[in-house]
């Protein structure tokens, strides 16, 4: 009788492979598996190789960012969804500061490319929504405007996740926000507004690693 493979157990290397990369330790099947009761051979039981493993750890980083966002209720307002979806990014990668690192190494590549692009589309296409609704100028470039916001998050997630700034520095994110989507042309009252129902600092309180 085959045996199932355990989701906890690719869960746990998945989990210490990120930490001991985040804390530069020298990563072997020995090592990864120390002080579990794993064995090195559940490395090519759920990856195949160590290489596969490294492509598991970065797509985790996705997955767990993908399933965030998509917690996100979406309204009739765009931009107070854009300003939703930045919580929801900033919170998962608070919550999984080790693999949240590891996303962005282009050192090690993904299981599945176009799972990890969904994220940025989908800002895409909230800020398509927004342009059609009349908040952001016709000419504006959605995928280019969604980078920008990216870039904002990814800049303070960073700057927040390894430490020179301090958690409470999260809370620069809506002036900033606010202010790429005024000179995108949203009236600025109305984008206060907007990202005032949907930055909830509530979901940025008391994260940790996942």
């Amino acid at each position: 009788m085959v045996r199932r493979k355990d989701p906890a157990v690719r869960s746990l290397l998945i989990e210490r492979a990120a930490q001991m990369l985040r804390s530069r330790e020298p990563i072997t099947l020995r090592s990864l598996v120390a002080g579990t009761d794993v064995s090195t051979m559940a490395v090519y039981t759920y990856f195949g190789s160590m290489d596969g493993l490294w492509k598991a750890v970065r797509q985790e980083g996705f997955t767990r960012l993908a399933a965030r966002l998509a917690n996100v209720t979406m309204t009739a307002d765009p931009v107070r969804d854009l300003a939703a979806l930045s919580v929801a990014y900033l919170s998962n990668a608070a919550a999984n500061p080790d693999l949240y690192r590891v996303m962005f190494d282009a050192g090690f590549d993904l299981e599945d490319s176009e799972a990890a692009d969904e994220t940025l589309h989908l800002l895409v296409r909230t800020v398509e929504r927004a342009k059609s609704a009349g908040r952001f100028h016709p000419e504006v470039d959605a995928l280019e405007l969604a980078t920008q916001g990216w870039v904002i998050g990814h800049g303070l997630a960073s700057l927040v996740l390894t430490g020179p700034l301090p958690r409470e520095a999260l809370a620069h994110g809506p002036p900033v926000l606010t202010a790429l989507f005024i000179s995108a042309g949203d009236e600025p009252a109305r984008c206060r507004e907007s990202m005032g129902r949907g930055w909830n600092p509530e979901c940025l309180v008391g994260s940790s690693n996942g």
